[in-house]
């Protein structure tokens, strides 16, 4: 890990794979959402409504994704102290928040249909609630100091802590009476769900893996040329301000 602590390594890097998760973002994305909304048949029970699940279950799948490898870069930090894994951590945060709110609302726009309700507080819904206030409050703490690094290393114990939510979410169905049917995809002996559905199933949890991949490291360049600018003005009034004494 340590070949790629230094940013500009990083930045050639990032360069380099950018373009291709961009495309494959794109690719996947736009064979999902025909398969999704054309070819894919309508569901006996749910009729229609079931096109949400397309969107519904990868933002379920990428909310975990992300906090997962949120926990990682906070562990990264906080145990070998790499210099990228703040900077990961502050451009992954939005990301996961935001598929995370996608669930939800689609869950939601899903639920009431399905269940008669726009909201129940069973415990799959509970939990991924509060992985949403997680992934808020990481991003709160790691702006709440004056000092970046000291923000970095709160969200990251905020990371690490609140990584047990993330088992309660998977298990959540298994270990209580929820409105959540159990895994279709992950049984041991087959996927509980027909072809016609599963395959624009992955390739948009595919497009939404290349799209969280493709935000990151956007977001981490970004955060980088930014401390590169900072660093710059405050050498300049430095100078400036020797000059002038």
């Amino acid at each position: 890990m340590q070949r790629f602590a230094n940013p500009g390594r990083f930045q050639r890097l990032a360069r380099t794979v950018y373009p291709w998760t961009a495309a494959l973002t794109v690719l996947c994305l736009a064979a999902g959402l025909w398969f999704a909304l054309v070819a894919s048949p309508g569901d006996y029970q749910m009729g229609e409504s079931v096109r949400l699940m397309y969107v519904h279950v990868p933002s379920a799948w990428m909310a975990l994704f992300s906090y997962v490898n949120l926990a990682i870069a906070g562990a990264v930090l906080l145990v070998w102290k790499h210099p990228l894994a703040e900077l990961a951590g502050r451009a992954m945060a939005p990301v996961g928040a935001c598929f995370t709110a996608l669930c939800l609302i689609t869950g939601s726009l899903w639920g009431q249909p399905m269940w008669g309700t726009w909201w129940v507080w069973d415990a799959r819904l509970t939990s991924v609630l509060i992985l949403f206030f997680l992934f808020l409050g990481y991003i709160a703490l790691t702006n709440a100091f004056d000092d970046p690094t000291r923000g970095g290393k709160a969200a990251a114990v905020l990371a690490l802590v609140g990584v047990v939510n993330v088992p309660i979410i998977k298990f959540s169905v298994d270990w209580w009476n929820t409105l959540h049917q159990p895994a279709s995809l992950t049984r041991l002996d087959a996927p509980a769900i027909h072809s016609s559905m599963l395959v624009p199933l992955l390739l948009m949890a595919f497009g939404f893996t290349f799209y969280f991949v493709s935000i990151t490291l956007v977001r981490m360049r970004a955060e980088i040329l930014a401390r590169r600018l900072r660093a710059l003005q405050f050498a300049q009034g430095s100078v400036a301000a020797e000059v002038s004494a």
